[in-house]
Order: C-alpha cells, then sequence, then structure tokens
C-alpha cells in the first residue's frame, strides 16, 4: 500500500511539472505571481492579526485614567499595547494641554505614518489579481499562433496531433491565469475590508479622545 501510495504521489507530482511545461514559459511567471500573492497574504494576515485589539475596551481604560487625572498612566498603556490604534491615541495623549485642533493635527500626522504600514504590499496584491489573466491571455495568443503555424507548416492539412501543442499552451496559460487572479482578487478586498476596519476603530477612537482632552483643557482653565 505505502509502494503504490508513494508512486501516486509520484505520478500526480510529474503530471503537475507536465502541465508546467506543456503550458510554456509564461505558467512558471504565473507560478511565480502565485507565490508572491501568497505571500503577501499571509503577511498581511499575521500583520493585521498583531495590530487588531479590543479599541472599546482599550479606550474605556484610557477614559477612566484621564478623567482621573492619570493621563501618564494612560500613555504608558498605550505605549505597552500593540497596534496602529494605540499609538494614534498615544500622539493624542503626547499633545494633551494644548488646543483641540493641535491634539487634532497630531491624531493625524500619526494616522500618516499608520495607515501606509496597514496598506504596504497591498499594490502587489492587487497588481498580481489585474497582471495574471493578462499573461494567460498572452498565453493564449501566443499557443494560437503556434497552431496557426503548425498549419502552415504542414499546408493545411493537419491532425489534432499535429495543433495539441499550440491548444494546450492557449488553454492552460488562460485557465492558469485565472486560477492566480480570482483568490489574488478576493485576498485583496479581504484585507482592505479588515483595513477599513481597523481605520474605523482608529477614527473613532481618536475622536473620542479628543472629546475628552478637550472637556479635560476647558475645565482646568476655569478652574
Amino acid at each position: 500500500m505505502g509502494r503504490r501510495r508513494h508512486r501516486r504521489r509520484k505520478a500526480e507530482e510529474m503530471d503537475g511539472i507536465e502541465l508546467m511545461e506543456r503550458g510554456g514559459p509564461l505558467m512558471w511567471v504565473i507560478a511565480g505571481c502565485s507565490f508572491i500573492a501568497l505571500s503577501v497574504f499571509i503577511e498581511r494576515l499575521i500583520h493585521l492579526h498583531r495590530a487588531g485589539i479590543d479599541a472599546q475596551a482599550l479606550m474605556g481604560k484610557i477614559r477612566t485614567l484621564v478623567t482621573q487625572s492619570k493621563a501618564a498612566e494612560a500613555e504608558a498603556l498605550c505605549e505597552s499595547t500593540p497596534g496602529p490604534v494605540a499609538s494614534i491615541l498615544r500622539a493624542a495623549l503626547r499633545a494633551r494641554g494644548r488646543s483641540r485642533s493641535e491634539i487634532q493635527q497630531a491624531v493625524e500626522d500619526a494616522g500618516l505614518h499608520e495607515v501606509p504600514r496597514l496598506e504596504r504590499n497591498l499594490p502587489v496584491l492587487a497588481t498580481v489579481a489585474h497582471v495574471c489573466p493578462l499573461i494567460g491571455l498572452l498565453g493564449t495568443v501566443t499557443g494560437m499562433i503556434k497552431a496557426f503555424q503548425q498549419i502552415q507548416v504542414h499546408g493545411g492539412v493537419v491532425n489534432p496531433g499535429d495543433l495539441a501543442g499550440g491548444i494546450w499552451e492557449a488553454l492552460l496559460t488562460t485557465a492558469a491565469g485565472l486560477v492566480v487572479a480570482i483568490p489574488a482578487f478576493v485576498a485583496y478586498n479581504y484585507l482592505v475590508s479588515r483595513i477599513n476596519w481597523v481605520v474605523h476603530d482608529m477614527d473613532v477612537s481618536a475622536t473620542a479622545l479628543i472629546d475628552i482632552l478637550s472637556r479635560s483643557n476647558e475645565s482646568q482653565k476655569m478652574e
């Protein structure tokens, strides 16, 4: 039984290599694109998982500390908490005591650094999703060119075997391009939706903290 399984696995591997060879050199380009897309997707998933926190719980702790005049402890809490939401809140806390517009500007400046970190390498994934179908189409064109060349070489009298090579390349590259592009496009949209949620948490938390700090500054001036 073990030998049969080994033979089946080996046959499947040979079939995969054979498909790559029959599809032509563009199949290896598509395979490279799939590896790049998978690497970017996994890397972004790990990054977003680390960046994801319970923003409401963090904001509740910070609100309590600020109302108790423990802004320094709130800032230390943000420094010990990973993710862009904590970084945005830390920037607001560092600007405490200033005017509302200055606090808001500090938050916006921090956002200019945090949002690009969230979106890093996403253009690569989008490019793979858009380019792979075009590469597959190019393989289709080159495959059909080879098929018509065979017709010309044989003077118009050909059998299916003479056209098989070109047709293989035409069909395989198109299919491979779509097989890579569709998951890459879905993965890109999924990551964008995750990033949008993180950015939403950043905006909501920052706005709430700006309001708290502004009221605290006004109450201190009245005293």
